[in-house]
């Protein structure tokens, strides 16, 4: 009889229970899907200057290596590896007292033909004489004009002999042939050279410069045309140092068929040698202007699954995909076709939306609109 009272509590206690989780304690149903934060941005015109990049090699406007022109033996090196030389200085002394000698006696040798022709000239005046007095034949002055006429080519072949033997003895003395740095001299003073050994030294030309690269054959319509209406800047951009301009100088007479692009070269002044022959760097250029192109930040560029999509927002706060056609990604825009200027797009938050999905504007909008 004690426990009743107890019993009664304990069925209380669960009835109470089992009305508030089942009755007023109930969890709220759905009541469907709420409005999603995004960021947004308006469609904005703007002139867009076509960049085009490529790496590229820099490369010597000329290079060239010294090799001696006659077998002598080095009697003096006048400059040193590294320096900066102009063209016509002296780099070599060569030991030509051999051509000296030769030169010498291709002189004496003209010398003695003409003391020859001169006395065959005396002699033939004074045939002419007798044959007009009848005392020799005409066959004895014919002899004399002939022997004229021979040592008068034996002059000439006597003096281009001894101007061989003066270019000779000039290979002397080694001249730079341009302008340029030296490089490593392999040779020193007492070294034996000849025409066929290895090159005395290497001049290489630092300023200007080259630096050579290529870009896709489509763009060779718009190269040509650039350099038609004048001079296109190109920037050269080495790893360890700031941006250099220089000038689009050449573009090469045939594309090349396994890559499919196109050969170019741009010309820099290079006084204080920034650029390096073989150094590679960064090259970009513009050679065309897109004017008041229709651009959007490029995050906004959605891919479907069959092509790009901005999703609109409507007056309605509602979004809406819109496909279009992307001309150009370059600096964090996109250059676009098929949407109307100022046209309000999601910029971020895109990944959560569905057609109809409602958005509101979120705390970074005003950042992030152009």
């Amino acid at each position: 009889m004690r426990k009743a009272p107890i019993i009664s509590l304990v069925v209380l206690a669960l009835g109470a229970a089992g009305w508030f989780w089942f009755g007023k304690g109930e969890a709220p149903k759905s009541k469907g899907p709420g409005v999603i934060p995004v960021v947004s941005a308006k469609v904005t015109p703007q002139d867009v200057a076509v960049q085009l990049t490529s790496n590229g090699t820099v490369t010597a406007v000329q290079s060239v290596e010294v090799r001696a022109q006659i077998s002598a033996t080095i009697r003096a090196v006048h400059v040193k590896e590294g320096q900066h030389v102009k063209q016509g200085e002296r780099l070599f002394s060569l030991d030509v007292r051999a051509e000296e000698a030769n030169l010498g006696k291709a002189q004496a040798q003209v010398a003695k033909s003409r003391a020859d022709l001169a006395n065959a000239e005396r002699n033939l005046q004074r045939q002419k004489d007798l044959f007009a007095q009848k005392f020799i034949s005409q066959t004895a002055l014919d002899t004399g004009q002939n022997q004229v006429d021979s040592l008068r080519a034996q002059v000439a072949a006597d003096q281009a002999a001894a101007a061989a033997m003066q270019v000779n003895r000039g290979f002397g003395d080694i001249v730079a042939p341009i302008a340029g740095r030296i490089g490593a001299i392999s040779v020193y003073p007492g070294s034996l050279v000849q025409p066929s050994g290895a090159a005395l030294v290497s001049i290489t030309q630092i300023d200007p410069i080259n630096v050579s690269f290529t870009l896709p054959e489509r763009e060779l319509s718009v190269l040509r045309d650039a350099m038609g209406k004048g001079s296109v800047t190109v920037t050269a951009r080495p790893e360890t140092s700031s941006d250099i301009e220089g000038t689009l100088s050449f573009i090469d007479n045939s594309v090349d068929t396994a890559s499919g692009t196109i050969r170019l070269k741009a010309r820099f002044t290079n006084a204080d040698s920034k650029l390096w022959p073989g150094m590679f760097v960064t090259v970009a250029l513009a050679p065309r202007n897109l004017p008041g192109a229709l651009t959007v930040p490029v995050q906004a560029v959605q891919t479907g699954p069959e092509r790009k999509f901005l999703y609109v927002v409507g007056e309605d706060n509602k979004v809406t995909p819109l496909p279009v056609r992307v001309l150009l990604i370059q600096e964090g825009l996109a250059v676009i076709e098929g949407v109307e200027q100022g046209t309000k797009v999601v910029v971020e938050g895109a990944q959560n939306l569905r057609p109809g999905s409602s958005v509101s504007e979120g705390g970074k909008a005003a950042a992030k609109k152009p």
